[in-house]
């Protein structure tokens, strides 16, 4: 069998010109002459492969991608040439070969670049100014295409299944973790592709987060309104042994990750009904995301958007426990979402990015109570025309099993 036999879900040659010719545009306005793309998320989206290597986008022209390993998987899954490279050194004389000199100025993703790949290159082109060009690229990447919202549609589909079985398998005496490896199992068998990118540094998330009662309101680190004991320190968020009770809100926080896109919601379990207070504050919740549902319009500022949650959240009752019980919390409400699970826009505190079509978020507005649980909702939407369209369709209200 050979490679091209084994693939399939190939990004359309098209749809990587079109990113490439549009990121020539930005690369204009900001006065850069090129810019090398490395980070393996950005390399998916303009070549359509995440194979080790190196893609240089002049401010005119034909792109350069050059590959380490592995080149013949290159070549079947991307859409424009590769050329091999045995180094990174090699760079300049490749470019020299395609008539290409060094840029005056380049730009490189500073925002996940590690240190010493930053002083590498640094080297390399050594008479180049370097200038950060992550700004550029993951607002670029903010705004999908059509194929873009096809594909997290067809993630949201899936996430919803998942959900579905959890009315399946879920039972009192049930550890968090049982029921997790039991949905991720199913998931797989979906076509979930198992990792969940991230683009802030150092953070890692293993298909979500599973956690019922008290120990979904434990804090941590994760940057998420919950996080969870997990099954040790080392990990620090996520399921764990605690056991699933009656009258117990169990949080199923999880992301479907499909084809290289994501599709992200929570909803809220219980085998038999919460409590009223609690019940009460998921509907708050329930409230707040139609507000926004209705506010995030086109032209909409995402600051603003996160001043009006909050404050809705304390004219109910519940800005003590809104996003966070524990000091200092999270500042944001929503997230921008696709191949990574933290693109841009954020619905946060301070921000001023206006909302255009083809955005797409993962709206999440949660109430923790420590001792008790936490209750809420997450769907991802896409920005139309006519404001927030959803992706996640399982019913928002607490599922009583």
């Amino acid at each position: 069998m050979t490679i091209n036999d084994q693939l399939c879900h190939i990004v359309p040659g098209k749809e990587l010109s079109a990113r490439i010719r549009d990121l020539q545009i930005r690369l204009k306005n900001q006065g850069l002459d090129g810019a090398l793309v490395i980070q393996k998320a950005d390399l998916f989206y303009y070549t359509g492969t995440t194979q080790n290597g190196w893609l240089y986008v002049p401010e005119d022209g034909d792109a350069v991608f050059m590959v380490f390993k592995s080149v013949a998987r290159a070549k079947a899954e991307a859409r424009l040439p590769v050329i091999p490279v045995l180094s990174p050194k090699k760079i300049p004389d490749i470019l020299s070969q395609q008539g290409l000199g060094l840029p005056e100025t380049l730009g490189l993703e500073l925002d996940v670049l590690p240190a010493a790949q930053y002083l590498m290159f640094k080297e390399i082109f050594n008479t180049s100014h370097i200038q950060d060009v992550s700004f550029e690229i993951r607002s670029q990447r903010a705004v999908k295409s059509e194929f873009e919202i096809q594909c997290m549609q067809r993630a949201g589909l899936m996430a919803d299944r998942v959900a579905e079985q959890v009315t399946q398998l879920i039972r009192p005496g049930m550890p968090e973790i049982e029921l997790a490896g039991l949905l991720e199992a199913y998931a797989r068998k979906l076509g979930h592709q198992g990792l969940i990118r991230m683009r802030l540094w150092d953070n890692h998330l293993f298909y979500g987060h599973i956690m019922c009662g008290a120990a979904a309101a434990v804090p941590g680190a994760f940057a998420s309104p919950t996080a969870g004991a997990g099954l040790n320190p080392s990990i620090g968020q996520g399921p764990g042994r605690d056991v699933i009770r009656p009258n117990e809100p169990v949080l199923v926080d999880y992301v479907f990750s499909l084809d290289g896109y994501l599709a992200d919601h929570t909803r809220i379990f219980s085998l038999g009904p919460l409590p009223d207070d609690l019940q009460k504050a998921h509907e708050a919740m329930l409230t707040i995301q139609e507000s926004v549902r209705t506010a995030a319009v086109p032209g909409a500022v995402t600051g603003d958007l996160y001043d009006q949650m909050i404050a809705m959240a304390d004219d109910l009752g519940y800005g003590d426990f809104f996003m966070g019980a524990f000091h200092p919390k999270i500042r944001f409400t929503a997230h921008g979402l696709g191949i990574e699970l933290d693109e841009f826009p954020f619905i946060a505190k301070g921000q001023t990015q206006t909302l255009v079509p083809g955005m797409t978020l993962a709206l999440e507005p949660k109430v923790v109570v420590p001792g008790k649980g936490v209750v809420g909702i997450e769907n991802t939407w896409v920005v139309t025309d006519a404001g927030l369209d959803r992706l996640t369709r399982f019913p928002d209200a607490v599922c009583v099993v």
